[in-house]
């Protein structure tokens, strides 16, 4: 096989982009490669062995010079961003589903994923920091915990992508041209990757899954998208994210509650949601950059 040298995969580009930056790892777009750094190089390893395994499109290894893995950029747009709506089509959103289960039809990887006790201790664990911060109010906290338990019974492993969020899928018209971010794949509950690519996207849940064609449990893809929201609010606000942004982890939670209150009540969200801006403050919130804005990918 031909060794590429690494300044060969890159030409003259006007602009580094920053993609995501935080304190575990960094991604720059230059010119039609991605440059990805990570702290722990066993995450890159998994990553590498995912996408070499994988059944669906993935972006090509140009080359590896630890800490730095260099992709070749994959054509196309992300299917969504969190926060606005989807441009892509309804038959893209019906590809994807389509993907996902070619995905999970696919021979286990070696990864063994967590299981459903060390789920439950660490949204507990979550939970607990969220009531003790007043990060939330206490009423949103315990109603999404509620929820989140009929994720944790036990499920069949499949190949799971483990972080597939809506801007980590590129479509190209109404077909899937590839799927980015690899580093959290393992053998996992197949619900959870349909559960996390139409987070904050539920409109497109019922295209999702009529390509994926197989009947699932709703409840439980439901109760992931609390589960996921709980564990993810202090570890987006520890790495310099915004949670409350519109369309995001919180709106997410506020949305599982509107999903079972009555209309009469509904009136009442927005104060918490002014509570959860009061009792966040200048250091939780606003206090570093929202690097969410312009995102590809790969941000936890």
């Amino acid at each position: 096989m031909t060794r590429l040298d690494p300044f060969e995969t890159m030409t003259v580009v006007e602009t580094v982009e920053v993609v995501v930056a935080h304190q575990e790892r960094a991604t720059l777009r230059v010119g039609e490669v991605f440059l990805k750094i990570d702290v722990d190089q066993r995450n890159t390893d998994v990553e590498v062995a995912a996408m070499a395994s994988a059944p669906i499109p993935t972006p090509a290894v140009l080359w590896r010079k630890p800490p730095v893995l260099a992709l070749a950029a994959l054509p196309g747009t992300a299917l969504g961003r969190l926060g606005e709506p989807s441009s892509a089509s309804r038959a893209a959103w019906v590809a994807t589903g389509a993907a996902i289960r070619a995905l999970h039809d696919a021979p286990l990887p070696a990864r063994p994923g967590r299981g459903i006790d060390d789920i439950a201790r660490e949204l507990d664990r979550e939970c607990a920091w969220l009531l003790a911060h007043r990060v939330l109010p206490a009423d949103l906290i315990v109603h999404n915990r509620r929820l989140a338990d009929a994720a944790l019974r036990p499920w069949t492993p499949v190949f799971t992508h483990g972080d597939l969020q809506v801007a980590h899928v590129f479509v190209d018209g109404d077909d899937v041209t590839g799927v980015i971010d690899w580093s959290e794949a393992a053998q996992g509950d197949p619900l959870f990757d349909l559960a996390t690519v139409t987070l904050g996207h539920p409109e497109h849940l019922d295209d999702v899954l009529a390509g994926y064609g197989r009947d699932v449990d709703q409840t439980v893809i439901h109760a992931w998208w609390s589960l996921r929201s709980l564990r993810g609010v202090r570890w987006l606000i520890e790495h310099g994210f915004d949670p409350n942004a519109p369309g995001c982890e919180i709106d997410v939670l506020r949305n599982q509650v509107r999903r079972e209150i009555p209309a009469e009540t509904e009136t009442s969200l927005p104060l918490c949601a002014a509570a959860t801006r009061a009792r966040a403050g200048p250091n939780r919130r606003g206090g570093r950059p929202d690097l969410r804005s312009g995102f590809l990918g790969d941000e936890r």
